[in-house]
């Protein structure tokens, strides 16, 4: 037996295989320990300084993340597949139609509605409603004001569907309205203009946003429930790697954000410009009451100690 075959037995016999197993699994373990959770998010103002937040945290305590951004639809697929961990921006109901299979086939967990009050209809500003505007049933009474029109975001959008949806069935005697297509930028520069001259109009409206910061305005009663009912946005998983990493999930399952924490978060990085991980990591400094909350019984990645003190530590300074 030559030396080397010598070594490569010891090695792999004996006390040699053992010693070399050990340090394998402790090697395996320890990459283990600290996966890269990867997110998923739209390009969406809210979702991208939600995300970013939670990457901050998930990376003072010892993970490392990533975030790729795509449509929606996109995103959850991904989750689905498995190529990405999570999405923070699921809206329901909304999107109930693309996430309600997913998650009964088991391809998506739903793990909590992390915006428990959002809120996605049809709005107008206050002094409308101080004029009378209370619900879509008022609309049809004030039409000339309005000139027919209501106005939406991007084409194909499940809110501009919805508006559609009303004026084709003269659903809120709304039958020979016209819903406006533009881009969230355009369909809000629109409204901005019609608020500084005091004009009359109606356009979709949603929660969180910086709109509801800036703009004083008003959502409309639905009484026929046409846009389904009460919002919330939820964040979904891979069911494997909620599994497999249950720290992690914990954390996720905590972070529930009110919309008017959300909005100011909007605000500052939407609508004021301030990058994303200023607007996250001043505010993460600021409110360790809530992060607390989002990290109770939650470790560090390497199990040593309890995630708060490691997030407290890193935005100490």
């Amino acid at each position: 037996m030559t030396f080397i075959q010598g070594l490569k037995h010891r090695l792999l016999s004996g006390p040699g295989a053992l010693a070399l197993g050990l340090v394998l699994l402790g090697a395996a373990a320890t990459a283990s320990a600290a996966p890269t959770v990867k997110f998923g998010a739209p390009p969406w103002p809210g979702v991208t300084v939600k995300t970013k937040v939670a990457r901050e945290l998930l990376q003072a305590i010892g993970y490392k993340t990533s975030m790729t951004n795509a449509s929606w639809v996109i995103d959850l697929q991904s989750v689905a597949r498995g190529d990405l961990d999570a999405d923070l921006g699921i809206w329901l109901p909304t999107q109930k139609s693309t996430v309600e299979p997913m998650v009964k086939s088991g391809k998506v967990d739903l793990l909590v509605a992390n915006v428990p009050d959002a809120q996605y209809d049809v709005v107008v500003p206050d002094y409308v409603w101080k004029a009378g505007v209370h619900c879509i049933c008022d609309l049809h009474k004030y039409a000339k004001k309005f000139d027919h029109k209501i106005y939406g975001i991007e084409a194909g959008n499940d809110g501009n569907e919805i508006m559609k949806k009303a004026i084709k069935n003269n659903t809120y005697s709304l039958k020979g309205w016209k819903l406006v297509p533009s881009s969230t930028a355009g369909m809000l520069s629109q409204a901005g203009r019609a608020i500084r001259a005091h004009k009359w109009i109606v356009f979709l409206g949603w929660k969180p946003h910086w709109m509801n910061i800036k703009y004083h305005i008003r959502y409309l009663k639905d009484p026929k429930k046409i846009w389904g009912g009460q919002s919330t946005v939820h964040t979904a998983a891979n069911p494997a790697f909620v599994k497999n990493n249950p720290n992690v999930a914990r954390f996720l399952k905590q972070m529930v954000v009110p919309s008017k924490i959300q909005s100011r978060w909007i605000y500052e990085f939407g609508y004021n410009k301030t990058p994303a991980d200023q607007v996250a990591k001043t505010w993460i400094k600021n409110n360790m009451d809530t992060v607390s909350k989002w990290l109770d019984g939650v470790k560090t990645a390497d199990g040593s100690k309890p995630a708060i003190e490691a997030v407290k530590s890193a935005f100490s300074s």
